[in-house]
């Protein structure tokens, strides 16, 4: 039967077959396979049925073990079973898949090949997680690009259900599960027709089962376990030749010749690539460009990687080879060559190949950009006479020497074909407009296309960049676009920065998201992007999106316009047509936000069409003279300025791929430098914050909610004042405990996002902050940079919103998406105890916004004191943070001791003694630690640099211990002196969201709480698993439709304040700022007073939640004061220190619903889009989850009258 073609990525190939096949599904959110998982749960939810005429059971489960147990115990029992993960991930998923594959159980794990933690997180592709896996049982099958993870995902279910083992059916992440091409669909019909029914039956018959019983995971002795494990080689032994039939099926269905190894390129190479995923796409064409020229080149693709099939993979080298060249996308340290290396130097020997030049090399860690020109050097370092083996491409390697040069990097993209680029931001619309653009296109002509999509680690307010390719060949390039046919940017902040212009070909267009005249742009681009505009001939376009965007009400979303601007220049198909599937698809991605949004974007579409401006560009601009650049950010912290210039001023330029080993040397172990994000300076906001003085009221709301940190408020004394900047606004305080000191607010325009939250929060009856255009607001920057840090901070009195808003924020510039809900809690915590606290961070988005390189938010005072900050894992994150404490504890014990020894010297001098007293005696007080501390570091020092024992009996042997005295005292001493960094009580936090708390940290968090150590834990909880897009977790309240709940979340929110009460003895507080800032305040300093285990649970409202007020997440606050007063989120404390006292421990600090709970509910995309799909089940979560809100409130009203 033709199979018809869809337009689609790799993740919604992979999981389109195998949804087919699969009657249960045990999932778990990770980046970048969610996309399989969510799929399945939405076509489920809709009534898609496989090939046993059911609709796929799914399981979202607790973690990646979890589902693995599930996925074991669903085929144990007879239900064919598939789960999709990556990274991490699949590393939980290990235990189980020895268990699955010793049983010898069919099922597959679809994989999206992602690197794994080391030094740091790396979200992005290569080999290392599927590698991990080599050894548990698991056959392993890889794809090369969409068509093929819908093909050959085909052949991994066909194989397991025939032959007994299990699979593992692995592409690359992001190359290719996010890459869009035209792909050929299988009719279900079709793979109905190709599975082996008999052994489906043969599975059925033995699966667990009462009627019919038996026993499985015994415990075996030595005297069978060993010959029971060798029982199991004749399965793996058959397995290649049934994996061979089944892609004789597919090749018999569909035409293709899929082999266990395929061989591409020319039948007398001499010099044959070994590889496997999306770099043998490229590898082809750079095959295909050699050949050309009349060089003997090949490649071999591994299709089929375990059982490794050594003869069959003999059979498929050229009889003419002399060289073989190994590509490994993995780095395994210490071994003698990488896992693919070390398969085909065992498979060749004793073959007629055994005495050919071997070479392994490795390529695209952590989705480093694989280039032909990083492919030739690979074949050049095959041909030579003495090949280097340990090789790496892409990358120089200036420190061990193993990089390979290149020496040339042609365009080998094929003929006719049309490359694009578009710079995007994060949030901005560009990459969903661009996904649809090439789906149009695919869907719609008989273009072959190709969409790939580069991200950097910020938030929403990250760097984009679409690369779009399409044309009548076939498109093999899986490398960035680096000469385009059409280049648009979307940001006009992004022209001065990055090598925006540069590659656009000669002859091509360039559009802009501005509204500047010809002149106003000569005065923005760089002399060399002026150059290259005029000398290529590019045609300029400019067209003011933004301005559009926000006359229609669509704020930042600039996306339709500019799409129907692409659309319009780039004529691939006729524009009414064009502006018919545009709309068309506006209807199917936001029609569940309601027919008011689906208008707005529409008339975008109109708008672009018409908004085209194209400029004159002046003959002078093509001999454009370089102009002296700015002077860079300085440090006076030589650490940083080093880490600046070498690492974080080229990576932020969009240049850190060509930075050196030896540049990255410092950073080996994954250490960065704290407070750097200072010097990023992004500008990427359209609008940003004016302060009018004369309107305010002094209260620093705005400086409490403002998520990155800009908004600062001084108290300044006359010297200060005398030596402010020019243009500096300053009043006198309103309150008159504060008289002698002005006061100001000082804004950083160039690190704001515009979010405009802190406008938004203002309750000034006229706003004291109005949102403005950046370019008005940029003399402010000056402003900020001298003052913000140089203005000292007074003693404002006891800790308020307002007097805490004084304090530096230790967290700051983050790359959080603009109107985050979770940084102003972190930064707060900062403010409070920033200067001595430990932050134990599990990954997610408090990860991602509080330590993505290259930038680091979390920074230091004017004495180089801050938060000591670091991510392990997911879900790991509340042991990782105990461990910290016991270290601290233990080592602090020591101290302590050696502290009571040298006070206990009756010797020993009596100052140092008074001091060490006073210290023991403040040990435990935060700030008394640190003064005492401090003395007695002081009096130390003074002792030991006037120390004199010349003239003394001691003499001879105070000069032979190079004049240090060996004594008790002397010697406890020195000890002191360098454990100093511990005598300030230090502050241990944990930071996580309700995807680690709620779910998969879980078992750990609730240890750590019950060991009663003094650990606080906070939890911003977005109600959903943020980071990896929006997935349901624990948290997310019965009715909200979010990934893996597409029919709305039919089970209550987990109620863990709850549960954490039962102790007696763990702080619990559950805290909304936008509701009520003093009690946000009042629950994380009593948290952290508090002698024991502390957890704070903070709503933290998301763009996952699709605010429907008008600025979205610039109500985040606004939408936390909403949530409680409709009993959606309550507000309360559970202080185990009252209860010492003989009080109630349970204090009540919201009071009953004064709003309507449905009502609330309609105000947020996630809530109001059930309606429309479902709207009869809306009606019923609705009214269940309102009544379970009302006995929550309920049963905390009864807590606080006991």
């Amino acid at each position: 039967m033709a199979r018809k073609f869809k337009t689609m990525d790799g993740n919604t190939a992979a999981a389109t077959v195998s949804y087919a096949f699969t009657e249960v599904a045990a999932i778990y959110p990770i980046t970048p396979s969610s996309v399989m998982a969510e799929l399945t749960d939405e076509w489920a939810a809709h009534g898609l049925k496989n090939i046993f005429g059911q609709t796929v059971k799914i399981a979202e489960m607790q973690s990646e073990g979890g589902a693995a147990g599930a996925v074991h115990g669903s085929i144990t029992a007879g239900a064919l079973t598939t789960t999709y993960t990556a990274s991490q991930g699949l590393l939980l998923m290990i235990p189980n898949m020895y268990k699955i594959a010793g049983e010898l159980m069919p099922g597959v794990i679809n994989v999206s090949a992602r690197a794994l933690a080391t030094h740091a997180l790396s979200i992005f592709g290569d080999h290392s997680d599927v590698m991990a896996c080599r050894q548990t049982g698991y056959a392993m099958i890889a794809s090369t690009n969409p068509q093929e993870a819908m093909d050959l995902g085909a052949v991994a279910h066909l194989s397991t259900i025939k032959g007994s083992v299990p699979v593992l059916h692995f592409f690359d992440g992001f190359r290719t599960s996010h890459e869009i091409r035209r792909v050929a669909v299988w009719d279900y019909k079709d793979l109905a027709e190709m599975v082996d029914w008999d052994a489906i039956k043969r599975f059925r018959e033995r699966a667990l089962n009462p009627e019919h019983p038996v026993l499985r995971g015994s415990a075996q002795n030595p005297d069978i376990f060993f010959q029971t494990r060798e029982a199991a080689n004749k399965y793996y032994d058959a397995f290649p030749d049934i994996v061979q039939g089944c892609m004789d099926q597919v090749n018999a269905k569909i035409g293709t010749n899929y082999k266990l190894f395929n061989y591409y390129g020319a039948p007398d190479a001499e010099t044959v690539m070994v590889a496997m995923g999306s770099m043998c796409d490229a590898a082809e064409e750079v095959i295909d460009y050699l050949t050309s020229k009349g060089e003997k080149v090949g490649l071999i693709k591994v299709r089929l990687y375990r059982p490794f099939a050594q003869a069959k993979f003999v059979e498929a080298i050229p009889d003419t080879c002399k060289s073989i060249v190994v590509m490994d996308r993995c780095k395994e340290p210490g071994a003698p060559g990488e896992p693919l290396y070390l398969d085909v130097a065992a498979a060749i020997r004793g073959t007629k190949f055994a005495d050919v030049k071997l070479c392994g090399g490795r390529y695209g860690l952590g989705s480093k950009d694989t280039t032909p020109g990083g492919i030739i050097a690979a074949y050049r370092n095959g041909q030579s006479e003495h090949p280097l083996h340990g090789f790496t491409i892409n990358v120089v390697d200036d420190v061990t020497n193993l990089s390979l040069p290149i020496t040339e990097e042609p365009d080998i993209v094929p003929a006719g074909t049309t490359s694009c680029k578009f710079w995007g931001l994060g949030s901005d619309g560009t990459v969903g407009a661009n996904k649809n653009s090439i789906k149009i296109i695919g869907d719609h002509t008989d273009l072959k296309v190709q969409a790939y999509f580069q991200y950097d680690s910020k938030k929403s307010g990250g760097i984009t960049i679409s690369h779009l390719r399409f044309g009548p060949q076939e498109i093999k390039s899986t490398y960035y676009v680096k000469q385009a046919d059409f280049v648009a940017c979307h940001n006009p902040a992004y022209l001065a920065k990055y090598q925006v212009v540069q590659d656009v070909k000669k002859g091509g267009t360039l559009l802009i998201n501005s509204g500047m005249t010809v002149e106003e742009l000569g005065q923005v681009l760089p002399a060399d992007a002026k150059r290259h505009i005029a000398q290529y001939g590019v045609n300029v376009y400019t067209c003011d999106a933004t301005k559009i965007a926000r006359e229609i009400g669509l704020g930042n979303r600039t996306n339709m316009v500019l799409q129907a601007a692409f659309f319009k220049l780039a004529n691939i198909i006729p524009i009414d047509d064009a502006v018919k599937y545009m709309k068309a698809a506006i209807e199917t991605s936001y029609g569940a936000k309601g027919q008011n949004v689906v208008d707005m974007n529409k008339a975008a579409v109109d708008a672009g069409l018409t908004a085209l401006v194209k400029l004159d560009i002046p003959a002078d601009w093509a001999d454009a003279v370089d102009t002296v650049a700015a002077e860079k950010p300085h440090s006076d912290r030589s650490d940083v300025q080093s880490y600046l210039d070498t690492v974080m001023f080229p990576a932020a330029a969009m240049e850190g791929d060509v930075l050196t080993t030896s540049q990255l040397l410092p950073g080996a172990d994954g250490t960065l430098p704290a407070g750097t994000a200072a010097y990023e300076k992004r500008g990427t906001a359209v609008t940003v914050p004016e302060w009018i003085p004369e309107n305010c009221i002094q209260c620093n709301q705005c400086s409490m909610v403002c998520p990155h940190a800009v908004i600062r408020p001084l108290a300044l004394d006359a010297d200060e004042v005398a030596a402010a900047p020019a243009g500096m606004k300053m009043v006198d305080f309103k309150n008159k405990k504060y008289a002698g000191y002005k006061f100001a607010i000082v804004v950083s325009p160039m690190d704001c996002t515009g979010c405009g939250s802190c406008a938004n929060v203002c309750p000034a009856p006229n706003k004291a902050l109005v949102m403005k255009p950046l370019l008005e607001q940029e003399a402010q920057q000056e402003i900020f940079n001298e003052t913000a840090y140089t203005v000292t901070e007074k003693d404002m009195g006891p800790l308020t919103v307002v007097s805490a808003q004084f304090r530096q924020p230790l967290l700051e510039f983050s790359g959080a998406c603009g109107g985050c809900g979770e940084t102003p809690y972190a930064k707060l915590v900062t403010q409070l105890f920033g200067d001595r606290m430990y932050v134990a961070n599990a990954t997610g988005c408090s990860s991602i916004w509080g330590g993505s390189a290259p930038s680091t938010p979390y920074t230091v005072n004017k004495k180089g004191q801050g938060p000591a900050w670091e991510n392990s894992l997911f879900e790991d994150a509340a042991e990782f943070g105990y461990g910290m404490n016991l270290a601290v504890t233990q080592r602090r014990a020591k101290l302590i001791e050696t502290v009571e020894t040298l006070a206990g010297l009756d010797y020993a001098d009596e100052e140092i003694v008074a001091a060490c007293n006073a210290w023991l005696a403040a040990r435990d007080n935060a700030e008394e630690s640190r003064k005492t501390g401090d003395a007695l570091v002081a009096v130390i020092e003074d002792y030991f640099a006037h120390q004199d024992q010349m003239g003394t009996p001691f003499e001879e042997q105070w000069l032979a211990n190079g004049k240090k005295c060996l004594c008790p005292a002397c010697t406890a001493a020195r000890e002191i002196l360098e454990k100093k960094d511990l005598l300030t009580k230090k502050s241990m936090w944990i930071f996580g969201g309700d995807g680690f708390a709620y779910d998969i940290g879980y078992g750990g968090l609730d240890h750590v709480l019950a060991s009663r150590e003094n650990v606080n834990v906070f939890i911003f909880d977005t109600e959903v698993y943020s980071n990896t897009g929006g997935q349901s977790s624990k948290s997310t309240p019965t009715g909200a439709v979010a990934q893996f709940a597409a029919a709305g979340k039919a089970v209550k929110k987990k109620d863990m304040a709850s549960i954490f009460m039962q102790y007696g003895y763990v702080y619990v507080a559950q805290v909304a700022m936008g509701a009520n800032m003093n009690q946000t305040l009042q629950a994380i300093r009593e948290a952290e007073a508090y002698d024991g285990p502390s957890i704070i649970i903070a709503y933290a409202p998301c763009i996952n939640h699709g605010l429907k007020k008008k600025g979205g997440m610039a109500n985040a606050m606004s939408e936390m004061k909403a949530a409680v007063a409709a009993g959606y989120w309550h507000l309360f404390r559970f202080n185990p220190a009252l209860a010492e006292q003989g009080k109630n421990p349970f204090t009540m600090d919201s009071k009953a619903p004064t709003e309507d709970y449905q009502s609330f509910l309609m105000g947020e995309t996630r809530y109001a889009s059930l309606k429309l799909a479902f709207p009869e089940r809306a009606e019923k979560l609705y009214a269940q989850a309102e009544q379970e809100a009302h006995k929550k409130y309920e049963h905390f009203e009864k807590m606080a009258k006991q």
